[in-house]
């Protein structure tokens, strides 16, 4: 509320004040809108921020470097590095959604409702994490099951769609994984249950090592679209 802070200043540890201020014209609860009205506030404490020097004392405190010029160098790469995957990603969905808008695709009803019900799995999972149920949400928002599934529907035939065109692409350009880009896919999953990606392959069946295959060659797909995609000026 405009004028609210700006009455407080000088006030000391204990001292009391009536605040006189108006509600602003545009305020959220309509009922106090353009009111005046006043508030009596008491001071119950001062706190001050105090920031340490920028020296090389304060990299050695928060980082493993020894000097404050290492310390912003290794900020300045990060930030670089994310801003540089940032625009990455930027660039290939761009491409992904101009290869989609120019395909023409027939998608059967069946795959729509399957991926519908695979994204409500998915929330459902997400929703037990927090200690709720599915059915109670529906209803604490006001909607219904099948209203609620339509919700998910546009999101399901992009991503269907995107499956089938970028499925049609690996078999039209014969994209295929070698064991090492497949190897890459199962190093992450590996390295969270503390495997080498030995151990961890030797505890897959065959349909799994086919998932991760299929993993790895989605994503040669992709990078064979952003390699040839023309940019226009």
């Amino acid at each position: 509320i405009p004028g609210f802070e700006e009455q407080m200043v000088g006030m000391n540890i204990g001292e009391e004040k009536d605040l006189n201020v108006t509600f602003p014209e545009k305020y959220h609860a309509e009922e106090l809108a353009g009111k005046a009205a006043v508030f009596h506030v008491k001071v119950n404490s001062i706190t001050e921020t105090q920031l340490p020097a920028l020296d090389d004392d304060f990299a050695k405190d928060i980082s493993e470097f020894d000097t404050l010029d290492e310390y912003k160098a290794d900020i300045r790469a990060k930030l670089e590095a994310q801003a540089a995957e940032r625009d990455n990603n930027n660039f290939t969905n761009a491409v992904i959604e101009k290869v989609l808008d120019n395909a023409e695709v027939m998608i059967p009803e069946a795959m729509i409702e399957r991926q519908i019900d695979s994204m409500m799995r998915d929330f459902e999972y997400r929703l037990m994490g927090n200690g709720l149920k599915l059915d109670d949400f529906i209803k604490y928002t006001g909607s219904d099951m099948q209203a609620f599934r339509e919700n998910y529907r546009g999101q399901a035939i992009k991503s269907v769609k995107a499956h089938l065109v970028l499925e049609a692409i690996e078999k039209a350009e014969a994209i295929d994984a070698t064991e090492e880009q497949i190897d890459k896919q199962l190093e992450a999953f590996a390295a969270q249950t503390g495997k080498t990606v030995e151990e961890f392959k030797a505890g897959l069946s065959e349909s799994d090592i086919e998932y991760f295959k299929a993993d790895a060659i989605r994503d040669n797909c992709v990078k064979f679209l952003t390699d040839n995609a023309k940019v226009e000026e």
